[in-house]
Parts: C-alpha cells; sequence; structure tokens
C-alpha cells in the first residue's frame, strides 16, 4: 500500500471534514459546466442541450458585431480599473493607520465602524445612496448649497455613475478588506519597530520600511485575484444602481447578460458572452501571475 493511502487511511477524519466543500464544488461549479455548450448552438428548451442545433460560433460573432459591444467593453474596463486604482489600495492604507493606534479601545471602535457596513445588505446600501445624494434632499446636495453650488442629480448622471458606484463600494467594504492585511501585520516582530525607534525612525519610516515589506505579499496575491474577475463588476449593485439617465455609463457585461439571457429569453447568445467574459478573466489571471512570478514576487502557484 503507497504511502499515500496509507497517510489517508491514517486521517479519514480530516479528509471527512473536507468532503463537503469538494461535493459542494463538484456540483455547484463544475457538474454545470456541461451547459457551457449552448453557447455554441441555438438552444431551444423543448430539444434541450443535446438536441438544439450547433451553431458553432456564431453567437460570439453576434456579441462582436453588435453596437453595444464598444459602450460595454468600455464600461465595465473603466469601473474595474477604477476600483483597481481607488477601492484596491484604500483597505491597505487604512489597514495601515489602523496598525498605528496605540488606545486599542479606540482602535477596536475604528474597526467595528468600519467593518459594520459590509455587512449590510446591497439593497440597502443604494437606498442609502439615493438618500444621500437625492437633489432635493439629500444630504450631500444640501452641503453643496450651503456653499451655493447648485444641486447635482447624481443617480440620474452617466458622468457620475462610475464615481458613486467606486466610492460607495469603498464605504461598504474597506473595513472588511483590512482583516487580512491587519492579520499579515501581526506577523511583524515588535522588535523590529523598537530596534528602529532606537535608531532615531520615525513612524512613517516605519510604515515604509517594516510594514509595507511585511504585507506587501499578501497584496500581489490579492491583486491576482482582484484581476481574476477584472471584467466582473458586479451586477446587483450595478443593475440597482441603473437607470435610462445614466445607462450610457452602467451598462456592464453583468447587466447586459441578465437582460439578454433571461429578460429576452436569448439563452445561447447570454451564455456565449459570459463565457467570452470567463476566458478574458482567466487570462488576465493567469498572465498577472505570470509577470508576478517573473519578477520574483509571491504568487498563486
Amino acid at each position: 500500500m503507497s504511502f499515500t493511502i496509507k497517510r489517508i487511511i491514517r486521517n479519514y477524519d480530516l479528509y471527512l471534514l473536507l468532503l463537503p466543500t469538494l461535493a459542494y464544488f463538484i456540483i455547484f461549479h463544475y457538474v454545470p459546466m456541461y451547459g457551457v455548450q449552448i453557447a455554441f448552438k441555438n438552444f431551444n428548451p423543448i430539444k434541450g442541450i443535446m438536441g438544439s442545433p450547433w451553431v458553432g460560433f456564431d453567437n460570439f460573432e453576434r456579441f462582436f458585431q453588435s453596437y453595444q459591444l464598444g459602450t460595454i467593453i468600455k464600461n465595465t474596463l473603466g469601473i474595474s480599473i477604477f476600483e483597481l486604482l481607488v477601492a484596491f489600495p484604500a483597505p491597505v492604507l487604512l489597514a495601515l493607520m489602523i496598525n498605528q493606534l496605540t488606545n486599542e479601545r479606540f482602535k477596536r471602535l475604528v474597526q467595528t465602524v468600519t467593518y459594520a457596513p459590509h455587512f449590510i445588505s446591497t439593497v440597502v446600501v443604494v437606498g442609502i445612496v439615493y438618500l444621500l445624494l437625492s437633489p432635493k434632499t439629500g444630504a450631500v446636495n444640501s452641503l453643496l448649497g450651503v456653499f451655493n453650488i447648485e444641486p447635482i442629480f447624481f443617480m440620474g448622471s452617466a458622468d457620475w455613475f462610475k464615481t458613486v458606484f467606486v466610492f460607495s463600494g469603498i464605504w461598504q467594504n474597506i473595513g472588511w478588506g483590512t482583516i487580512i492585511y491587519l492579520a499579515a501585520l501581526t506577523s511583524v516582530n515588535p522588535e523590529y519597530h523598537e530596534a528602529a525607534v532606537v535608531d532615531g525612525a520615525t513612524k512613517l519610516q516605519r510604515v515604509f520600511h517594516i510594514d509595507i515589506p511585511a504585507i506587501l505579499p499578501t497584496v500581489i496575491i490579492m491583486l491576482i485575484m482582484n484581476m481574476g474577475h477584472m471584467m466582473s463588476v458586479g451586477f446587483e449593485k450595478v443593475y440597482l444602481m441603473q437607470n435610462q439617465l445614466n445607462i450610457d455609463s452602467s451598462e456592464t457585461i453583468q447587466t447586459y447578460v441578465y437582460k439578454a439571457g433571461l429578460v429576452q429569453a436569448q439563452y445561447s447568445y447570454s451564455s456565449a458572452i459570459g463565457l467570452f467574459n470567463t476566458v478574458i478573466n482567466f487570462i488576465l489571471l493567469i498572465s498577472v501571475n505570470q509577470i508576478a512570478k517573473s519578477l520574483k514576487q509571491t504568487s498563486l502557484w
């Protein structure tokens, strides 16, 4: 009996704990991949997947020739890049600042206050955003009125959509995002800071030369994982914030797939778009991981 089999038998209880997770991924993630083939067919629910006629890349060609292609790709990439430049560094900066707090009571208060919005439903968050940005009764426009600035209809402006979407997301998720970075900072040996203080280093110098190098591998891993869904900005929040006035900036791949697939019942067409989106995300994930590996940085594999 091989060593591997003996080890599995000896630790069978641990593998039993792993079994539900494996079953979940197999049933809900791998088995449904069988249905991906409808992207290459003219799917008819009555005929089923096997009975529907094969059309090859016709659905993909239709999407690439769509007049909405440029707008959809531009909006999806625009929001993703904006989030990458603004929302991704925010938890890192907050974690570094929280780590510098010496008053433990105040530190816990800050953590609790910043974590709390993460547990609020997306529907509620969008409702709060609408209330705060209302051109008539919103707190933001009331504040602008103090400075004699005309009210701005933020939710009805295509120019403001990306900004509102990204910054409301930062407010909701920045605290939750700091958890992993704070955990990484706890691994820093306090003796490093003590030695730096003895050498006359300021707090800012200690952050740059001790804290940031300590969490850099974690930051790189999180960046690689973020690049893995660069083309997936999420559906629910975008759809809830979307209206006919901001549609030029808010129509993304996810909302377009929903409208084409579920609203208009174009199952094959929407599946082709979703598959295209997944392939692009996969290529980005592999590419960024390979770049990090070639630069001798931390990588996923």
